[in-house]
């Protein structure tokens, strides 16, 4: 089922008895009516940065799953949009799996994935798509019901949203779809080349008046860059991950940049190779 309302769009997937899936389906239009107008009655605050010290005053579910995905990141710069899409695909998705005798579902915002699965069920296969002129060529990752992820987001300059890294793409796997929405945004902006001649940047104010990133430089165009750069580019970024997987905050990580994959934490023994064209003929399970 597809639902859309303004920034929000959602692919919706139910598996089950059929007037489950009927259930599950009349749930999730109930809740997807509210999500906006709940969102917008907060947006201020959830553009601005989680503080170190003390909370955002929020009050709605989505909101306080936002912050809450966000909250790990302090002090670093980071707001509570940096979860919006991932949260408000785990709201739809919780409202789903209300309904009894379902198997699987999903929610798809955009790319920001929330994950159910009855035990028993078949895994949830995801497909990694890392160059958008062959949406076939990266791979798939198998998550079975046994698995901690329950939540994939990618990030990146070819995304809906600004980014102050170079990343192609990053993707994330979590337990949560908001947690890997936020950790996704970070671990692209940290795949980066700071000062790099060939890389373009301007303020976000410029390009969106009401971004959360004020008047940050997010990049626009990156040019050519040599091995040695996009190689210590991919290290900075990889180097984020392997935090996030320390503190528990995320499970694995794909990243992407000029051609070159570097995978992180659950899907190292996936033997993920150095090159997309290679990576296409490699199924990533976790």
């Amino acid at each position: 089922m597809h639902l859309h309302h303004g920034p929000i769009d959602l692919i919706v997937t139910a598996e089950g008895a059929p007037e489950a899936v009927r259930a599950a389906y009349g749930r999730a239009v109930a809740r997807f009516e509210t999500v906006l107008t709940e969102l917008v009655a907060e947006l201020p605050v959830l553009r601005s940065p989680v503080p170190t010290e003390g909370t955002l005053p929020l009050t709605g579910a989505i909101a306080r799953r936002m912050a809450a995905a966000a909250w790990p990141y302090r002090p670093g710069f980071v707001t509570p949009m940096a979860a919006v899409a991932g949260a408000v695909a785990e709201a739809v998705l919780e409202a789903i799996i209300a309904a009894p005798g379902l198997t699987r579902a999903a929610v798809n915002n955009g790319g920001d994935i929330a994950l159910w699965l009855a035990p028993g069920a078949a895994p949830w296969r995801i497909g990694l798509v890392v160059d958008p002129a062959d949406p076939a060529s990266p791979g798939a990752v198998a998550i079975p019901p046994d698995s901690p992820v329950r939540g994939v987001a990618t990030s990146g300059r070819h995304g809906r949203s600004l980014t102050l890294g170079l990343a192609d793409s990053v993707t994330v796997l979590a337990p949560t779809a908001a947690a890997a929405d936020v950790a996704a945004t970070l671990i692209a902006n940290a795949v980066d080349c700071p000062g790099h001649p060939a890389v373009t940047r301007v303020p976000a104010c410029t390009l969106h008046p009401d971004s959360d990133l004020g008047d940050r430089l997010v990049t626009v165009e990156v040019g050519p860059l040599s091995p040695d750069d996009v190689a210590a580019a991919l290290d900075a970024g990889a180097t984020f991950a392997s935090e996030c997987i320390d503190r528990g905050l995320v499970h694995g990580a794909v990243l992407v940049l000029h051609d070159r994959v570097r995978v992180v934490g659950a899907l190292e023994g996936a033997r993920a190779p150095s090159s997309i064209p290679d990576l296409r003929e490699v199924p990533l399970h976790v």
